[in-house]
């Protein structure tokens, strides 16, 4: 599933914006997942985890003028991901829409 969000904003805002993200998300639904990694190389998140039994990993791409969510779905969840699609999208969209 790959996702390209415009960002609006200087690559460097961008980044602080989705740790910021990031952060909220392990603070509202750490007890949830478990093996969450997370580690930047340059301008790219790859994140992984597991959350109610499912595998998830991704990475999320900062370039100049948008971030590039790119998360591999689990074969059983994969009936869900256009909403999955749309939430993910959604939340990204509200991320930089004040950028």
């Amino acid at each position: 599933m790959r996702i390209a969000v415009p960002h609006h904003t200087t690559k460097g805002n961008a980044r602080s914006r989705i740790e910021q993200k990031l952060s909220a998300l392990l603070n509202q639904f750490g007890g949830q997942a478990d093996e969450v990694e997370h580690s930047w190389a340059g301008d790219t998140l790859t994140f992984r985890g597991k959350a109610r039994g499912f595998k998830l990993e991704g990475t999320v791409e900062v370039t100049e003028s948008e971030i590039i969510i790119d998360g591999k779905l689990p074969f059983m969840a994969r009936p869900f991901e256009p909403k999955i699609r749309e939430a993910v999208k959604r939340e990204a969209d509200a991320m930089f829409r004040t950028a």
